[in-house]
């Protein structure tokens, strides 16, 4: 910018040097067109001497009057001025002049210059009428000694006054650079103060943040990642090692006493086989766990869920022996036109069936007997009532669903004691068992509801959780309604086959 404003200067000073050349040299050409020469004085010109008579005739400012003869031979001069005067020839004939044109040539002696314009006389005489340039030539030096002393002082008030616009211009990114080198020394909590969206500076501290913070929020997960990986093969060895540990005691019981008796023996192999098994049981949901973590593709075939949670109730309802009373109704028992509707989604109907029966018997294990357990079923629109959102006190390991999304549920509600919010926050983490001290015959090794939420996720959907202490538990399996219409008066066809 310096370069281009010292160019820009240059180039003025030299259009007005030019032009202010060129003004005083046209006031000169038209003195000296304007120059009119008495006929007397080519009269009063002295043959002999070739000067005129003093006094005869007198010239104004520094006119300076060269005449030469008819045959072409310098006869005088007229005028004063100082000297030296003109460089001009003897002779007409070593004149290189343009007659009624102005031209400039050099001063007899030095460095000066003149103006001059050739002119016929009367009887064939002409005459050479000359002007200095001394006053156009000393105003050009001096203009010029300005220009450049204003040159050199525009040139180095523009570097300065460049310099310090630049380095405020860059204040902000100076300021950004600073705060990356505190970020890069760990305070990850920073963030870019100059977000002004009128600036490019501003805007790009803008994007700067939004990048910090998704960098900050993917290093989150990543440590939380680790975490739970870290969790997850700490829970994974601790529920091995129980029953390893077990069939280890009683392989060795056997060896040292190989003559025990026949009860005592069979005692020792049903609880291998049992340690075995659960150990089987706790690889396969491992497994399966695996198998969801890598997007399996479920079956894509129409599924009454209806249908489908009459036959969890069944088998549950087997299960229980009467100490809980199970039963079915519509998703909206309150409403006026509720009753039991069919509802048809897309779906692995076999992975389904495993996340209802996952929830009932949860609700038939940490309940206590008696406690009435209700499978509703029936569509509505993803909100903060129906579920598919996020609400207060309500928890789920997969992200919400849009609100007003078509969605199918299946809810599972008990009217037990309720969880905490610390622990309804973890019952979808893998290996988390609410009561540690429950036995794993009854609770479980935790696994179930990671492995029901994983199969909801796979389907589009979401398992969540409503609960708080002393209000009992919801859960709700919650599925997108792929354009599924309920169709009424089958339920209780359904319900015969349930």
């Amino acid at each position: 910018m310096t370069l281009l404003a010292a160019t820009a200067v240059l180039t003025a000073q030299t259009i007005g040097v030019l032009v202010l050349h060129s003004w005083l040299l046209d006031r000169v050409d038209q003195q000296l067109a304007e120059f009119i020469l008495p006929q007397r004085a080519f009269t009063d010109l002295d043959g002999q001497s070739g000067v005129t008579a003093p006094g005869s005739v007198s010239l104004p400012s520094d006119f300076r009057v060269t005449f030469y003869g008819a045959n072409g031979i310098e006869r005088g001069t007229l005028g004063g001025g100082e000297p030296p005067g003109p460089e001009l020839p003897a002779s007409t004939s070593e004149l290189n002049l343009t007659p009624g044109r102005q031209t400039t040539i050099g001063a007899e002696s030095g460095d000066g210059h003149w103006r001059v314009l050739w002119g016929d006389g009367a009887d064939g005489t002409t005459f050479v009428v000359a002007l200095p340039l001394d006053t156009v030539e000393d105003t050009m030096s001096q203009l010029l000694v300005l220009n450049v002393a204003v040159f050199a002082v525009a040139v180095v008030g523009l570097i300065a006054v460049g310099r310090w616009m630049v380095r405020l211009g860059l204040l902000p990114l100076t300021r950004m650079e600073r705060t990356a080198q505190d970020i890069a020394a760990g305070h990850l909590g920073l963030r870019l103060a100059d977000t002004d969206p009128l600036t490019e500076t501003g805007r790009l501290g803008t994007v700067l943040n939004h990048m910090l913070d998704r960098l900050q929020n993917a290093l989150r997960q990543r440590e939380a990642s680790e975490a739970r990986l870290r969790r997850f093969v700490a829970d994974a060895g601790h529920e091995l090692r129980t029953p390893l540990t077990s069939i280890q005691g009683f392989a060795e019981l056997a060896l040292r006493h190989p003559e025990r008796p026949t009860e005592q023996r069979r005692e020792a192999d049903e609880q291998v086989a049992k340690n075995a098994q659960r150990m089987n049981h706790l690889v396969d949901d491992l497994l399966l766990l695996a198998k969801l973590d890598q997007e399996p593709e479920y079956r894509r075939i129409p599924v009454d869920l209806l249908s489908l949670a009459a036959d969890a109730v069944s088998a549950a309802a087997v299960r229980a022996g009467g100490e809980h009373r199970i039963t079915l109704n519509p998703l909206d028992p309150t409403a006026e036109d509720s009753e039991l509707d069919v509802v048809v989604t897309p779906g692995d109907p076999g992975r389904l069936l495993q996340v209802v029966n996952n929830l009932l018997s949860n609700a038939l294990v940490h309940t206590p007997s008696g406690t009435p357990v209700d499978v509703r079923v029936g569509i509505g629109r993803a909100d903060a009532a129906t579920g598919g959102t996020d609400r207060p006190g309500r928890t789920s390991a997969s992200p919400a669903l849009a609100e007003g999304t078509p969605i199918c549920v299946i809810a599972v509600a008990d009217q037990g004691p309720g969880l905490p919010r610390e622990e309804a926050e973890r019952v979808f983490e893998r290996f988390y068992r609410v009561d540690p001290s429950r036995s794993r015959d009854q609770g479980g090794s935790g696994l179930g509801l990671a492995i029901a939420s994983a199969i909801a996720q796979g389907h589009g959907g979401r398992l969540e959780l409503d609960t708080r202490t002393g209000s009992g538990c919801t859960f709700r399996l919650v599925l997108p309604l792929a354009g599924a219409e309920p169709s009424r008066g089958s339920a209780p066809e359904v319900l015969r086959r349930g």
